[in-house]
């Protein structure tokens, strides 16, 4: 009688089971971003796979808020509940299949140095690597791939027996270690012949080699994982390009609706609605929202704020980093108000960026700060947090650079003040384009001209028709002067003034500059002013009589005779000579009384604004100056070092050796290539021999970090201005300095690397269901 097959039929229970599982399987892969977003650590770092679950995470903030932080939690996060390292055995507390994968494709922990001290026993014995080789009986040596050390609990383990454990084994080189150390020789032996211990290493290397074949049991599911993966992976390095550039352009993100397709949606997803015109991952992603497959697009407000945050942060990180390699930085503070009518003091650092090859003077800015007190004390005050805040040293500091503001600039009170009293070598440089403004206010001042051109736009655009009729009555009135030829030669010579300054102050404004070029600027200007108060009278009445000509006016001065006055004298002064007063011709009156005045005001106002910057000369002006370096005897160039040693100690702290110099700078005078001619030049040239003229390197560098101007600050006034308008004056404080860093060192955040910011996004997230759970 022929046998039959029986083909088993599942009952109803059966199927409703396997319905179930395969429902709870399906739901274990649903769209959840920070799932497939992290990536595993090549360093073992367990926050990334750690198994979390998120569907029950209720919020008691506001709607918006609750559903914002659904995103983040709505769909199952796996991580490695581990605490510490990963890679330890020690830490293996519970494996599951997933970890047994990951550690298995990992392969066992990497093995300590051979040199490395293991912890002893009470009895002076401790684990060694004698103990990872097996000696067999025909000599031959074989090494114990299995055997690992956990440094966390100071036992050996067997790396198979770990992760595949078997039924009632006693062994504890397979469950919590072994650091019997006197025994471990005869214990392993006695280990490796066991049939488990067979069983374990067969299962271990079957495993291996599927995994390094894709062949698991579970490969189909694994590949919609990955494909999902990548999936979400796509879009966020899309997300986070696009906060990148809009924030690097100082755009706005965000309109009136939140939701895709519509008209006032804002930039942010506008530019997202065009990516999906061509681009086919941003595409599938919006007709997943579309279709309704997934829930949450993670396009929202506040997940580009989050975004924002992140990539300015990694920016801020970058630059502390070089700023901490530099040592010394310099502070540049500015306030202004905001659109909003909120005190902001933007904090600038400079330094000597030493972190690639070729030194380089860098002004990075860190931060908007809110002030509430403009005070000297309450702006050191705000100073003090914030350097404590990004893990910088007040120590460090070798220069302050303020405008001219009392409470910045104030010898008693003010900031300055205040930061000497806890730092003398922060030495304090009044910003030198500022000083420039003012040197223009004081000649200014000697002149009571008015300007014909402003006062004819007024008479032509002012909507007030007094306005109207007096500006054009002061603008062709000749009593007033301003018609006249002598205020066209006014105008020529503040020409020539104004364009001069100009152009030193710009030059001022570099973020390289130096003392060193700006003293040479400030001695061009005053060698100018002198020529110009020699010789330029002449030259200006040249040009103002061909302008004249062409204007209609007259090409001569007036003539009309002024009334003398007369000073009343004090009973003891001599009594007045007759012809004592002199009536000067009218052009010899313009000369003396106009011309004269006010380029000798100009060259007053170089020499008492622009002292503190002059007196570096007689400090560091032995090094910047390569001429005086090279021809200084050693009597002199000696007292310049010492001078130098005592300028930069504080307490009984020194940042050189004036000795030291001394002996450095001799060696350095017949070493230095002929080529080198500027002081940037020897900074890369010392660079290379750092560890040879470390004194010299050293004041060089503290040289270079001292600041001449404030204008990086003012520079990010105007990106205040750009990004915090009048549309967006409720923006935080956190956004705003976060899009302002971006924008501002958007040369830094070129240079981020945005793997490393999707797994920060996805760390952080990750994280934050963890802890919340």
């Amino acid at each position: 009688m022929s046998s039959k097959r029986i083909k088993k039929v599942k009952g109803g229970a059966e199927k409703l089971r396997d319905k179930k599982k395969q429902e709870e399987e399906r739901k274990s892969l649903a769209n959840s971003m920070l799932r497939y977003v992290l990536e595993e650590n090549e360093n073992g770092d367990g926050n990334e796979n750690e198994n979390v679950n998120a569907e029950n995470v209720q919020n008691e903030n506001e709607d918006e808020v609750m559903k914002d932080n659904e995103e983040k939690e709505a769909f199952d996060v796996k991580e490695y509940l581990i605490e510490g390292d990963i890679n330890d055995p020690g830490n293996w507390e519970r494996v599951d299949n997933k970890l047994r994968d990951f550690l298995v494709d990992k392969g066992p922990i990497e093995r300590l140095p051979v040199d490395y001290h293991f912890p002893r026993d009470s009895i002076g014995r401790s684990f060694s690597h004698l103990s990872y080789t097996r000696r067999i009986t025909n000599g031959e040596k074989q090494d114990r791939r299995w055997l690992i050390y956990s440094t966390a609990k100071d036992k050996a383990f067997c790396f198979c027996c770990k992760l595949f454990p078997q039924e009632n084994t006693a062994y504890q080189l397979a469950t919590n270690g072994y650091n019997d150390w006197r025994n471990i020789s005869q214990t392993l032996k006695e280990h490796e012949r066991s049939h488990k211990h067979v069983i374990c290493m067969t299962q271990w290397m079957d495993l291996e080699v599927r995994l390094r074949t894709s062949q698991t049991i579970d490969k189909h599911i694994q590949e919609e994982i990955n494909k999902e993966k990548k999936h979400w992976r796509d879009v966020l390095l899309r997300t986070i390009a696009l906060v990148k550039g809009l924030a690097k352009k100082n755009i706005a993100f965000r309109g009136r609706s939140e939701k895709i397709h519509e008209d006032d949606n804002g930039n942010f997803l506008g530019m997202m609605e065009v990516f999906a015109d061509f681009d086919p991952v941003i595409k599938e992603h919006f007709r997943r929202i579309d279709k309704r497959e997934i829930r949450y697009h993670y396009l929202s407000h506040r997940i580009q704020d989050e975004l924002i945050k992140m990539i300015g942060t990694e920016v801020k990180k970058m630059i502390l980093e070089k700023i901490q390699c530099a040592k010394y930085f310099s502070v540049i503070l500015d306030t202004t108000p905001d659109c909003s009518n909120r005190e902001q003091m933007s904090l600038v650092i400079r330094c000597v960026d030493i972190s690639d090859t070729s030194p380089k003077i860098q002004e990075f800015f860190l931060s908007f700060l809110e002030v509430k007190d403009k005070t000297g004390e309450g702006l050191f005050e705000t100073l003090q947090d914030v350097l404590l805040n990004l893990g910088l040293s007040i120590d460090d500091i070798r220069g302050q650079g303020y405008d001219n503001g009392s409470n910045m600039k104030g010898k008693n009170k003010g900031v300055q003040k205040r930061l000497l009293e806890i730092n003398s070598r922060a030495v304090y440089t009044p910003c030198g384009c500022h000083s420039l403004n003012l040197l223009l206010t004081d000649i200014a001042s000697s002149s009571t001209i008015a300007i014909r051109d402003a006062l004819f736009h007024l008479a032509e655009n002012s909507d007030n028709p007094k306005t109207r009729s007096e500006a054009e009555s002061l603008a062709m009135s000749e009593v007033h002067g301003i018609g006249s030829f002598e205020f066209l030669f006014g105008m020529i010579i503040w020409y020539e003034l104004l364009f001069v300054v100009n152009k030193v102050s710009k030059i001022l404004q570099s973020e390289d500059m130096d003392i060193d070029i700006a003293l040479s600027q400030l001695e061009g200007l005053v060698a100018f002013l002198k020529n110009y108060r020699e010789t330029g009278f002449d030259a200006a009445k040249g040009e103002a009589e061909r302008i004249a000509i062409e204007m209609e006016v007259e090409p001569v001065f007036s003539v009309k005779a002024k009334r003398l006055r007369k000073r009343k004298r004090h009973h003891d002064e001599e009594p007045e000579i007759s012809g004592e007063d002199v009536i000067l011709a009218a052009e010899e009156n313009f000369r003396i009384n106009y011309f004269i005045t006010i380029v000798d005001q100009g060259l007053v106002s170089l020499e008492t604004r622009f002292d503190q910057l002059q007196s570096y000369e007689k400090t560091f002006g032995f090094l910047f100056d390569l001429k005086k370096l090279m021809l200084a005897n050693d009597d002199k160039l000696m007292a310049s070092c010492l001078n130098l040693e005592a300028s930069l100690k504080h307490g009984n702290h020194f940042d050189i050796d004036g000795n030291d110099l001394f002996l450095e700078l001799k060696l350095l005078k017949g070493a230095l290539p002929k080529e080198i001619k500027k002081v940037v030049e020897i900074l890369d040239y010392l660079k290379k021999l750092e560890s040879c003229y470390p004194n010299t390197w050293t004041a060089y560098r503290i040289m270079m970090t001292i600041p001449v101007s404030v204008a990086s600050a003012e520079r990010s006034f105007s990106k205040l201005k750009l990004i915090k308008s009048y549309l967006r004056s409720s923006m935080s404080q956190e956004r705003l300095n976060g899009l302002s860093i971006l924008s501002i060192e958007r040369r830094m955040a070129e240079k981020l690397d945005y793997t490393c910011l999707m797994n920060e996004f996805a760390g952080r997230n990750a994280r934050r269901i963890k802890f919340q759970n």
